[in-house]
C-alpha cells in the first residue's frame, strides 16, 4: 500500500517583482523566465517530493504583491502551514516591507513556520542591501535567512524542503510535549536563526558550481 501524502499548503509573500512566481515555478517545474508578469490576485502550482521518510504535497500560493490587501487575497491565506516571504538584492523597499509582510501572515495564519529568502543574489554589485542588513532583519524577525538565485536554481529546494522539516519538526514538539531549539547563530546563542550563506563570496562559489555543472553536462551531450 502507498504511505498517504501530507499535503502542505505555504505562501509567497513579498513586493511585487521580487521573483515569487518564478520562484515557484522553478521549484514546481524546473522552469524560468526573464519575462514578468505580475500577478492578478493569486496563482497556485504544486509539487510532490520525498522529504525524509513521506511523501510531502507542497501547495505553493503565490500572491499578488500589492499593498491592498483584499478579501478575494486575504481567503487564500486561511489554512496554511508556513510561508516564505521573499524579497530582492536589488530592490531596498521590499526588503524594508518585510516586517509588514511578516506580520499580515501571522495576522491572518498565526504562528506559522516561516522563512527569508533573499533573490538576485547574482546581482551582486547592483545590491541596495548588505549582507549585515539581510542577517540583523533575520535576527529581527528571527527567522532564518537564505540567499538564493531563482535564475540559476540556487538555494531554491532549500527554502522548501526547511519549512516542510520545521513543520514535521513542530507536530513532532507537540505529540511528545517537549520543547527544543534547533536554531542558533555562529555564537552560539540560542533563538535566532542564522543564515544559511553569511557572504557574497559563497554565493558567488555555488554559481560558478553550477555554471560549471551545467557546462560539463552540455558537453557529454555533445560527445
Amino acid at each position: 500500500m502507498f504511505a498517504p501524502q501530507r499535503e502542505l499548503k505555504i505562501l509567497v509573500v513579498g513586493n511585487r517583482g521580487v521573483g515569487k512566481t518564478c520562484l515557484i515555478r522553478q521549484f514546481c517545474r524546473a522552469t524560468y523566465s526573464d519575462d514578468y508578469k505580475q500577478t492578478v490576485g493569486v496563482d497556485f502550482m504544486e509539487k510532490v517530493e520525498r522529504i525524509g521518510s513521506e511523501d510531502v504535497k507542497f501547495m505553493l500560493w503565490d500572491t499578488a504583491g500589492q499593498d491592498g490587501f483584499n478579501p478575494v487575497t486575504r481567503a487564500y491565506y486561511k489554512g496554511a502551514e508556513a510561508a516564505v516571504l521573499v524579497f530582492s538584492t536589488t530592490d531596498r523597499g521590499s526588503f524594508e516591507a518585510l516586517p509588514r509582510w511578516r506580520d499580515k501572515v501571522l495576522d491572518e495564519c498565526g504562528d506559522v513556520a516561516m522563512a527569508l529568502l533573499q533573490n538576485k543574489v547574482d546581482l551582486i554589485e547592483q545590491s541596495e542591501v548588505s549582507s549585515e542588513e539581510a542577517e540583523a532583519m533575520a535576527r529581527r524577525l528571527n527567522l532564518r535567512l537564505y540567499r538564493g538565485c531563482v535564475r540559476e536554481d540556487l538555494n531554491v529546494d532549500s527554502v522548501f524542503t526547511y519549512l516542510a522539516a520545521l513543520i514535521q519538526g513542530r507536530a513532532n514538539k507537540d505529540t511528545v510535549g517537549t520543547e527544543k531549539s534547533t536554531e542558533k547563530v555562529a555564537d552560539g546563542r540560542p533563538g535566532v536563526p542564522r543564515a544559511s550563506l553569511s557572504r557574497s563570496d559563497s554565493v558567488k562559489l555555488q554559481l560558478q558550481q553550477k555554471q560549471q555543472q551545467a557546462k560539463k553536462d552540455q558537453d557529454c551531450l555533445l560527445m
